[in-house]
């Protein structure tokens, strides 16, 4: 069975961070690019950041030098670390998991991914 898995979400202060895993069952994530998105309360799911198969790496404008993706292949586990957290950071994050690597135009379409997970809260307050 192909599944996602998030977790590491959590409360915490502004300026604090978190470290998100996706572990992947079911597949192989070493030839899938993987995608972070994340949805606050009456707003749309946006893309926060990517990373293809080739380590190619993509980040949206407001995360960008406060956020990093990883992936560990022989954990089949993608890894979202985010410092420097603000309150607009508050959203359910979720990984979704594409079988073609992306153009930088591509990442932020969820419907270039064909797996999710069920997301974990993020929650930046004081």
């Amino acid at each position: 069975q192909v599944q996602l898995v998030e977790s590491g979400g959590g409360s915490v202060q502004p300026g604090g961070s978190l470290r998100l895993s996706c572990a992947a069952s079911g597949f192989t994530l070493d030839y899938y690019a993987i995608g972070w998105f994340r949805q606050a309360p009456g707003k749309e799911r946006e893309g926060v950041s990517c990373i293809n198969s080739d380590g190619s790496t993509y980040y949206a404008d407001s995360v960008k030098g406060r956020f990093t993706i990883s992936r560990d292949n022989a954990k089949n586990t993608v890894y979202l670390q985010m410092n420097s957290l603000k309150p607009e950071d508050t959203a359910v994050y979720y990984c979704a998991a594409s079988p073609a690597d992306l153009e930088t135009i591509e990442v932020v379409s969820t419907k270039q991914y064909d797996y999710w997970g069920q997301g974990t809260q993020v929650t930046v307050s004081s």
